[in-house]
C-alpha cells in the first residue's frame, strides 16, 4: 500500500501537527468542527522531506495524489481548475510544524491565466477586480517561483500610477492592470528567459516546489537557528480555495487575536482592510483599521467573527491568531494558530487562564518560554527625562530603545557586530530583513500595522518596534528620513518607545521596568514546584540587592577580582604585583584589606543570611597591569623627548620588565587561580581575612551570614588541601580573637577536566563543588572562548558541526558528562556534598533542565536572569513528571 502524501482538510486532525504542519492541522480541525473554512488539501511534511531525498524532485506518486485531491476540491466547490467559465483559484501556502511567520513562501490567486481571468471578470461582473487579482498572482509567482526580484514589478506599477496621475493601486482601472500584466510577463521573460506558464496544473506544481524549496532559504534558516527549530522537520503545503476580500466594499480581509498580544488583556484585538487581499494587511502595503470598526462597517460579520473567535480559544485553550476574509458579506476563516505574544502578554494570559479555570498552574508555567522573560526586564523611558517627540506611530512591540539610525539590514548587522546600538528604519520590513531586526535594538517603519511582519517578528524577539508611522518620509537611497521639520541622517541618534509609539530625537535615559502582579504570581507558582535553588552571580552590594529583588536565594559566585578593578584600587594592586620584596607586597595588601572587607560587608548585609559563595582571586596578575604595547609607545615618546623625566623613564622601564616577566603563552591555562594562591599565599590570606572580618562585623550587629569560600581552578586534591589549610588557619585565629563562631564552608570550582575525573579525591577536602561551566567548556573543547566565538564557532553552528554554541547551552555529550561524573564521584565520597553551577549556563533553560536531571542543588546566573532560571527550574520538574 502506498504512503498517503496528501490529505483533504476533512481527512486530517489537530493531532497530526507533525505530519500536516501547524497550519494544516488547524485547518483540518476547524473544518471538522464546522467552521466556515474554504475547502482545500495539505501536502505533508513527509512529502517535503521526500522531495529533498529525491534530489529536489516531486515524485510521480505525490503528483498523482495532488491531482486526486484537486478533483476532490473541484467536487466540493463546484469549480474547475483551468475552466474559463467557472475557474477554481487556490492559494498555496507553507505550513511548518512550528509557526514561522513570513519565513517561507506563499502564492495567491493561482489558476489564473489569460482565459480564466476573462471568465472571472464575467462571473463577478468586475473586470477591475479580475485583472487586479491576475497581476497580483503574476507578481507573486514571478517573485516566489521564478526568482524575479520584487522591485521589478513595483517599478512597473509605480510608473503606471505616475502615468495615470493616481496615488493608490485601487485607482487603477482594469485596462491599466491589463497593460501592467503584459509588462509583468515581459519582465519575467527578460529576467529568466522563460515564459510565464499559462497551465494551472503546471503553475501548481511549480508553486508547491517553490514552497518546499523555501524551507531552506536564508531567512528560514536564520529563523530556525534563532528559535531552535530542527532542520529535519520540513514544511507542509496547504492548497486552499481562494476567497476574495477585494471584490468591493462588501468584502475585506483581516487578522485578529482573541486577546491583546502586547498586553494580554482579554478583548478582541486586530485589524482589517475593506476591499483588500490578505497580503495587503501582513505586508504593510496599506495601513489597516482596528477590528472594532468592523462592527460599524459589517455588524453581522463582526458578531459572527466574535463568536467564532471565542469558540476557537475555548477549543485550543490558548490565545488564537486568526486570519479571515469576507467575500461579498460571507465570512471565511483562513487560519488559526496559537498567537505570538510579548512576554508581558504571555504571563498575563497564562495567569488569567488559570483564574478562568481554562488551564492549571503547571500548564501556565509551561506556557511561558523562559527566554521571553528577558523582555520583561527591558528598559523603559525615564519618566523624568525631557522628550523631543518628533512623531508617533503604532505601538507594535513594547519596550524602549536608543541607537543610531540605519536603513538597511546588512548595515544594522555590521554596526551591531562592532558594538553599536542601532535602530533599523524602513518603509516596511520583509522576511529578508530578519538578520537586521535581530541585530537592531529597535525597529521603526513608516507603513504596516500591528500585525505586519515587523510587528510580529519584533514581538517574538522582544524588540521595541513602532509601525505605521506614516509621517516618516524615508529615502533609502540618500539614507535620510524626514518628519515634520526634522531631517535625520544615517548615524543620527533617535529613541523609540514601542509601548506608546513615540519617536524621539536623540538618546533618552532608560530605566528598568516594574514587574507585573501576574509575573510575581507566576513565579510564586514556579517556586512552589521547583526543587533546585536559584542564586545570582554578584560582585557588589548593588547587584546583590538587585538579585534579591528578582528572587535569588543567595550568591553563587562573587568574583573578588572585579573588586580590584576600580580606579582607586588599581594603583595599589599594581604596587602589590610590582613589589620586589615580601614587605612591599604585604604593605600593598594591607592597603587593600579594608577595601575588600568593606565590599564583603556590603554584600553580606544585602544577602542577610543567605549563602554567599566568594571565589578567591582567579585571573593571572598581568590582567591588572597596563598593556605592553601601550607602555612601549609611552616609553618611546619619553625617550624622544629631550627634557623627559628620567625617573619616569626608569619607572616605565621597570614596569615593562615586570609585564614581560608576567606574560604567558596561554594565560587561560597559566599562573592563575589556586596556582597563584600557592605561590603567593599572602594574597589569598588577605582576602580570607577580609571575608572573616566582614563576617564578624555583621555578626556583631546581629546580621546572619552564611559564607562559602571557593578555591578556583583546582585540578589536584593537594592544591585544595593546601588552600583549605590556609583558610582554616585564618578563620581559627579570627574566631579565637573575637570569640565568635563564623559559619563558613570551603569548596572548589570544578573547571578543568581533571577535577571532574578525580572528584572523589577532591571531595575529601571540599564541602561543595561549584561547576565553572565557562572554563570547563574551554578546557574540555580546547577552545579559547574569545578566539572561538570571534573566528570559527558561529560557522561551526551554522554548518551543524555543533548543534549550538557550547558557551550558551551546555554541551551535554562532553561537558555535561564531566559534570555528571563529578557529581556522582563527589557524592559517592561525601553524600551531603553541595553542588551547583555558576557559569552563565545557569541562566539558560536547556542547561537548567540538565542540572535538575543530574540532581544539582542550585544554579547561579546574572541577576537579570534569575526569573528565567526560577521558571526553567520549575519547568524541568513538570517535564520530568510528565515523561
Amino acid at each position: 500500500m502506498s504512503r498517503k502524501w496528501v490529505y483533504l482538510f476533512h481527512e486530517g486532525s489537530a493531532k497530526q501537527k507533525s505530519l500536516l504542519g501547524g497550519k494544516g492541522a488547524n485547518l483540518a480541525e476547524m473544518t471538522n468542527v464546522g467552521l466556515p473554512v474554504p475547502h482545500g488539501f495539505t501536502i505533508t511534511t513527509e512529502a517535503c522531506n521526500q522531495y529533498y531525498q529525491d534530489g529536489k524532485v516531486i515524485s510521480d506518486e505525490i503528483i498523482e495524489q495532488m491531482k486526486e485531491s484537486l478533483k476532490g476540491l473541484e467536487e466540493n466547490t463546484g469549480k474547475q481548475f483551468g475552466n474559463p467559465d467557472n475557474p477554481l483559484l487556490v492559494s498555496v501556502r507553507s505550513g511548518a510544524v512550528f509557526s514561522m511567520p513570513g519565513m517561507m513562501d506563499t502564492v495567491l490567486n493561482l489558476g489564473l491565466n489569460d482565459e480564466t481571468v476573462a471568465g472571472l471578470a464575467k462571473l463577478t461582473n468586475n473586470p477591475r477586480f479580475a485583472y487586479d487579482s491576475y497581476r497580483r498572482f503574476i507578481q507573486m509567482f514571478g517573485d516566489v517561483v521564478m526568482g524575479v526580484e520584487h522591485y521589478h514589478f513595483e517599478k512597473i506599477i509605480q510608473a503606471k500610477k505616475a502615468q495615470c496621475g493616481v496615488k493608490s493601486d485601487p485607482e487603477l482601472t482594469a485596462e491599466d492592470w491589463q497593460d501592467v500584466i503584459m509588462k509583468f510577463k515581459a519582465v519575467i521573460f527578460q529576467q529568466t528567459q522563460m515564459a510565464f506558464s499559462e497551465s494551472p496544473i503546471e503553475q501548481l506544481l511549480q508553486a508547491v516546489t517553490a514552497v518546499f524549496r523555501s524551507w531552506h532559504n536564508h531567512r528560514a534558516k536564520i529563523y530556525r537557528n534563532i528559535h531552535k527549530i530542527p532542520d529535519h522537520l520540513g514544511t507542509a503545503v496547504n492548497v486552499q480555495l481562494m476567497v476574495f476580500g477585494n471584490m468591493g466594499d462588501d468584502c475585506g480581509t483581516g487578522v485578529a487575536f482573541t486577546r491583546n498580544p502586547s498586553t494580554g488583556e482579554n478583548y478582541l484585538y486586530g485589524e482589517f482592510l475593506l476591499n483588500a487581499q490578505g497580503e495587503d494587511v501582513v505586508a504593510g502595503v496599506r495601513t489597516p483599521e482596528p477590528i472594532a470598526q468592523l462592527a460599524e462597517k459589517m455588524p453581522g460579520v463582526f458578531e459572527q467573527f466574535q463568536q467564532i473567535a471565542q469558540k476557537l480559544e475555548l477549543h485550543y485553550l490558548d490565545m488564537q491568531d486568526i486570519e479571515f476574509t469576507v467575500e461579498r458579506g460571507t465570512l471565511y476563516i483562513l487560519q488559526t494558530r496559537n498567537g505570538k505574544r510579548t512576554a508581558d502578554a504571555a504571563v498575563k494570559i497564562a495567569v488569567d487562564m488559570v483564574g478562568e479555570s481554562l488551564i492549571n498552574k503547571e500548564e501556565a508555567i509551561l506556557r511561558i518560554d523562559p527566554d521571553q522573560l528577558d523582555q520583561l526586564l527591558h528598559p523603559r523611558l525615564d519618566p523624568g527625562a525631557e522628550l523631543e517627540v518628533v512623531t508617533k506611530g503604532l505601538p507594535a512591540s513594547p519596550g524602549a530603545a536608543s541607537g543610531e539610525i540605519v536603513f538597511h539590514a546588512d548595515d544594522a548587522e555590521k554596526l551591531a557586530s562592532k558594538g553599536k546600538a542601532v535602530i533599523l528604519v524602513r518603509p516596511e520590513t520583509t522576511p529578508e530583513d530578519i538578520h537586521g531586526i535581530l541585530a537592531a535594538k529597535g525597529i521603526l517603519t513608516s507603513r504596516g500595522g500591528m500585525t505586519s511582519h515587523a510587528a510580529v517578528v519584533a514581538r517574538g524577539m522582544g524588540k521595541a518596534c513602532i509601525c505605521g508611522c506614516e509621517q516618516l518620509k524615508i529615502d533609502l537611497r540618500s539614507k535620510e528620513v524626514k518628519v515634520g521639520g526634522h531631517v535625520f541622517h544615517e548615524g543620527d541618534l533617535i529613541t523609540i518607545d514601542g509601548s506608546t509609539g513615540r519617536v524621539i530625537q536623540g538618546k533618552v535615559p532608560l530605566i528598568d521596568p516594574v514587574l507585573s502582579p501576574e509575573f510575581t504570581e507566576l513565579l510564586s507558582w514556579a517556586d512552589e514546584i521547583r526543587r533546585m535553588k536559584v542564586r545570582a552571580n554578584a560582585d557588589n552590594p548593588e547587584d546583590s540587592r538587585k538579585a534579591r529583588e528578582f528572587g535569588a536565594e543567595g550568591i553563587g559566585l562573587c568574583r573578588t577580582e572585579h573588586m580590584f578593578m576600580e580606579l582607586n584600587r588599581i594603583p595599589i594592586v599594581q604596587k602589590m604585583i610590582l613589589a620586589e620584596t615580601d614587605d612591599e607586597r604585604n604593605e600593598a595588601l594591607a592597603s587593600l584589606l579594608p577595601m575588600q572587607r568593606e565590599d564583603f560587608v556590603g554584600i553580606l548585609e544585602a544577602m542577610d543570611g543567605m549563602p554567599v559563595n566568594i571565589r578567591l582571586l582567579d585571573p593571572p596578575l598581568h590582567e591588572f597591569l597596563p598593556n605592553l604595547e601601550e607602555l612601549m609607545v609611552e616609553l618611546t615618546k619619553l625617550q624622544m623627548t629631550p627634557d623627559a623625566d628620567r625617573l619616569e623613564m626608569i619607572r616605565k622601564e621597570a614596569l615593562i620588565r615586570k609585564v614581560r616577566s608576567l606574560q604567558e603563552f596561554n594565560p587561560m591555562l597559566g599562573h592563575r587561580g589556586c596556582r597563584l594562591g600557592l605561590i603567593y599565599p599572602e594574597i589569598y590570606a588577605m582576602q580570607t581575612q577580609a571575608i572573616f572580618e566582614a563576617a564578624v562585623h555583621c555578626l556583631q550587629r546581629s546580621i546572619p551570614v552564611e559564607i562559602e569560600i571557593m578555591i578556583p581552578l583546582v585540578g589536584h586534591v593537594k592544591e585544595l588541601t593546601e588552600m583549605r589549610r590556609l583558610v582554616e588557619q585564618i578563620g581559627s585565629e579570627i574566631e579565637k580573637s573575637t570569640g565568635l563562631k563564623i559559619p563558613y564552608t570551603v569548596g572548589t570550582m570544578i573547571e578543568v577536566p581533571r577535577a571532574a575525573l578525580t572528584a572523589d579525591q577532591i571531595a575529601e577536602e571540599a564541602d561543595f563543588f561549584s561547576f565553572g561551566t565557562n572554563d570547563l567548556t574551554q578546557t574540555t573543547f580546547g577552545f579559547s572562548r574569545d578566539d572561538a566565538e570571534g573566528k570559527f564557532l558561529h560557522a561551526y553552528v551554522d554548518n551543524k558541526i555543533l548543534p549550538e554554541n557550547p558557551f550558551v547551552s551546555i554541551d551535554l555529550d562532553g561537558v555535561g558528562k564531566l559534570i555528571e561524573m563529578g557529581v556522582s564521584l563527589g557524592r559517592g565520597k561525601k553524600s551531603d556534598l553541595k553542588t551547583g553551577i555558576c557559569g552563565e549556563h545557569g541562566g539558560e533553560k536547556r542547561s537548567i533542565e540538565f542540572c535538575h536531571k543530574i540532581g544539582l542543588d542550585y544554579v547561579s546566573c546574572s541577576p537579570f536572569r534569575v526569573p528565567l532560571a526560577r521558571l526553567s527550574a520549575a519547568q524541568a520538574v513538570i517535564k520530568q513528571e510528565n515523561r
